[in-house]
């Protein structure tokens, strides 16, 4: 069951440069305020479907806070501005306009695969850090 004040971190579960992202921010995020699921998965498939987004838009981070879908940049700043350390100092990038911020971002997604490489299968988390996961 997740909660209504679950935020919720959907990423691609076969690119390796999201699967180190999601390693990166579960490192700075002691708490554990934040959850995780693969857009591949049924939950993930399912969030994409409510917020009317295409089933196949694997190329973006994507965020799930108090019922408000965030995507690419937008979705990259509000995490950063979740984490432990100089991360949320990041959010200073918000004067950027999103159409620059966006662009950016599409032209790593769209590369992501060919410079950090891709599984062939969805991560599969440790015992410890199972409870994270949205299966």
């Amino acid at each position: 069951m997740i909660s209504d004040d679950a935020i919720i971190v959907l990423f691609d579960g076969v690119c390796n440069l999201c699967n180190g992202s999601v390693q990166f921010i579960i490192k700075r995020d002691p708490a554990g305020t934040l959850r995780f699921a693969s857009l591949q998965s049924e939950f993930g498939q399912s969030q994409l479907k409510k917020f009317n987004i295409r089933s196949d838009a694997l190329h973006s981070i994507i965020l799930i806070e108090k019922h408000v879908c965030y995507q690419r940049s937008d979705a990259a700043l509000k995490i950063a501005s979740r984490l432990t350390g100089l991360w949320p100092a990041l959010s200073v990038f918000r004067i950027i306009p999103r159409f620059i911020r966006d662009a950016l971002y599409n032209l790593i997604a769209a590369n992501r695969y060919r410079m950090f490489g891709k599984q062939e299968s969805c991560m599969l988390p440790t015992p410890a850090l199972r409870a994270r996961f949205i299966q």
